[in-house]
């Protein structure tokens, strides 16, 4: 084994998640920098490096150090020193500052922010809160140090190690000594994968009781993520097996502690469950699905035996009043939407674009309000609230803050002892609401309110668990009226007119208009190559969407592709539409993702303390190198960001599908090849095209968008909401 000592320059990549990194290392009577590659957690410039490992020749990049261990010291001299306190490691001390402390101080620098901190007051520019400022980071630092080099040695980044720190402070070494998996449970972006990588090397065996418990809660979590409010016993225990690689004694023996500490439910369904081929009656819940599920089921039963508290009212009468208020001609079965939400006490209504909706919205408004009936909407995002108050020209908010949430006051605050006071609820994209949010949503709900919940059934279910609006129809305990009809106006769209046809399995209308100088709102350009998508749109988006339609590139114009990966993924479309909307200096890197001052970035976690929830798109608007913090708008709200919180934050001038869910944009650019053929399918492409409301450009291949359309099937997901309705 090789040893080298050296600096950091310079990060040329670096993995967040795995740690793995190629940086560039100045070794001391060297010349050239040294070429260095393995897992170092969260490296900074101007750290010194003590490693172990061996040369190796990579056929293109040349000779690479290896590394199989380190350890990490403060630098010595004075370049080093300028470093390492200009990297960002102590908040209220940037590049600039840095320069000016050690040209003051030289070798002595450390020396004296340890020993003599007030002596700083001697350089320019640093008064006594910034001393305070950095006095106190630099006693911060020297706390988590040795957790720092306890956890790095175990192959924890010194980002994860600072968040491990603030959650059990002293105790942090004991507590992962004595169960690492904790940290998977207990600290966001500590998965089961780094926890269990900390555990074997702390000697944890394979088969080990807590290993196994926080494997399968892992599990779990990881099937929650895909959609599945349950798991049938027999496929948890196979998954958890290879997964685990342990035997299946392990992991029921491991089930059974888990029941008996209530952390998870297993219920005999009593009859046969749909499990690809493997007989189960048995489902196995996390704890607060269970909880959800079951609640959900009784709290609908509850609102549709209970009568209203609101008064009669003439429909037939209210009907044609709202007809010569709005100078329309309502649709037969806009009427009947309208008379079920007034006379029944839950109401589902389902229908695609164009289809009156938000009409139906607007009259059913209307009429309440005549009454004089106290009227509350919400949708699940901040986007489709806003959709909703501007057409209704009433107050409509998200579901979270229609249900108060605060983390510091313990969750939401509507409930069942404090709920909502109104007589009716009007929901809007209601395909969005998973299982957990719908039971919050429903415990805050009087028995005597009347329920109406809006969406299009036809899009992608939520992106956390359950299928509510679906199960919820096909349970037939609810009345439901379907929007079929297309009207007039939005006919003449070829967004909506393709959307239906999608919808039916047809292929879109994509040839040009008659008059070669007209424009449409519906575009197909075959692109086979990814290379040649992948440029088609940087070109669409940067240039040719905005010469021709007006639209702001970054702000008007959304990418959706419905996969992560590849050349037309959403991670490299991110990296390339950065770089030709946003060119510059890295303002902050985080992993293998740069942030610049005016990124479209999107938070990917619901953050309740700030208040902004996965799927929000917001703008970078500041960096602060020297707090190490970034002020990020969101729907004119400015959010401030520390750097370890950025992992929660990702680019967004490309996204997925799912992501996309309940918002609208201008203009809407969709790639689509048959490299994407496993996540092909037609709610999938359906959803994405109703994402735009002026502009759809779809770039790809016919065969690629002819396989999508074709599979209506969709992914399973392990429900049982639908059957808990029908036997309440």
């Amino acid at each position: 084994m090789i040893e080298l000592t050296g600096q950091i320059e310079r990060i040329t990549y670096t993995n967040e998640e795995t740690g793995y990194t190629i940086a560039k290392l100045k070794v001391q009577d060297q010349w050239d920098l040294v070429t260095i590659v393995g897992n170092i957690p969260s490296p900074s410039p101007g750290e010194i490096l003590s490693l172990k490992g061996e040369w190796a020749h990579h056929p293109k990049y040349g000779d690479q150090f290896k590394i199989h261990s380190y350890h990490t010291t403060v630098p010595a001299t004075v370049y080093g020193i300028r470093r390492y306190l200009g990297s960002g490691l102590i908040k209220g001390l940037g590049p600039k500052m840095a320069d000016r402390i050690v040209n003051k101080f030289g070798e002595k620098t450390l020396d004296i922010i340890e020993h003599q901190i007030q002596r700083l007051e001697k350089v320019e520019g640093i008064g006594a809160k910034r001393i305070a400022l950095i006095q106190q980071a630099w006693k911060d630092q020297k706390k988590i140090r040795e957790v720092m080099l306890f956890l790095q040695s175990h192959g924890v980044s010194t980002g994860y190690a600072t968040k491990i720190y603030k959650t059990y402070h002293n105790r942090s070494i004991a507590i992962v000594q004595q169960n690492p998996y904790r940290l998977c449970m207990d600290i966001f972006g500590i998965g089961f994968v780094i926890a269990d990588r900390i555990a074997e090397k702390l000697g944890f065996p394979k088969n080990s009781e807590l290993r196994a418990e926080a494997g399968i809660i892992y599990v779990l979590n990881g099937l929650s993520d895909d959609g599945h409010v349950y798991y049938p016993y027999d496929l948890l225990v196979d998954k958890c097996k290879e997964v685990l690689e342990v035997d299946s004694e392990t992991i029921q023996a491991a089930l059974d502690r888990l029941f008996g500490e209530n952390r998870i439910v297993i219920e005999d369904l009593n009859e046969d469950l749909e499990t690809f081929g493997k007989p189960s009656s048995k489902a196995v819940y996390l704890k607060k699905y269970h909880v959800c599920e079951t609640g959900i089921t009784t709290r609908i039963r509850m609102l549709l035996q209970s009568p209203p508290a609101a008064p009669p009212i003439d429909v037939a009468k209210e009907m044609n009043r709202v007809q010569e208020h709005f100078a329309i001609r309502l649709a037969a079965n806009q009427v009947s939407a309208i008379k079920s939400a007034i006379e029944n006490k839950v109401t589902i209504i389902t229908g695609g674009p164009g289809t009156g909706k938000t009409t139906i919205i607007h009259a059913i408004l209307k009429i309440m309000l005549r009454y004089k009936l106290r009227v509350m909407m919400a949708a699940p995002t901040g986007r489709a609230a806003k959709r909703m108050q501007e057409s209704t020209g009433q107050e409509a908010k998200t579901i979270h803050r229609l249900l108060d949430f605060s983390m510091q006051k313990g969750g939401f605050q509507k409930n069942e002892t404090s709920p909502l006071d109104c007589n009716a609820l009007i929901i809007d994209e209601a395909s969005m609401i998973d299982t957990h949010l719908m039971y919050y949503l429903l415990k805050a709900v009087l028995v005597q309110t009347t329920i109406i919940l809006v969406g299009d059934v036809n899009q992608l279910p939520s992106v956390g668990p359950g299928r509510i609006l679906e199960d919820m129809i096909q349970s037939r305990q609810i009345p439901v009226v379907s929007l079929t009809e297309i009207f007039r106006q939005a006919k003449a769209s070829r967004i909506i007119t393709n959307a239906h046809r999608i919808n039916q399995g047809d292929f879109p209308i994509v040839d040009p208009p008659a008059d070669p100088d007209a424009k449409t709102d519906f575009y197909f350009i075959e692109q086979k190559e990814p290379e040649r998508v992948l440029q088609t749109i940087i070109e669409l988006v940067a240039r040719r969407i905005p010469a021709s339609f007006g639209f702001e590139p970054i702000h008007d114009i959304q990418v959706l592709t419905p996969m992560h990966k590849g050349i037309v993924g959403a991670e490299n479309l991110n990296s390339s539409l950065q770089n030709a909307l946003n060119p510059g200096e890295e303002s902050v890197s985080r992993g293998s993702s740069s942030f610049r001052i005016h990124d479209k970035v999107m938070q990917i976690k619901n953050n309740y303390d700030k208040l902004v929830f996965n799927g929000d798109i917001g703008r970078i608007e500041k960096v602060h190198p020297e707090s190490q913090t970034v002020l990020i708008s969101f729907d004119r709200r400015n959010i401030l960001y520390d750097f370890s919180e950025l992992n929660e934050i990702i680019l967004a001038y490309a996204i997925s599908v799912h992501k996309s869910q309940g918002s609208e944009y201008p203009a809407v650019v969709l790639p689509i090849l048959t490299q994407h053929y496993i996540l092909l399918q037609r709610n999938l492409i359906y959803t994405a095209v109703t994402r735009g409301k002026h502009l759809v450009v779809v770039v790809g291949t016919r065969k690629a968008l002819h396989m999508g359309i074709n599979n209506s099937k969709t992914k399973k997901r392990f429900t049982y909401l639908k059957q808990r309705l029908i036997n309440s």
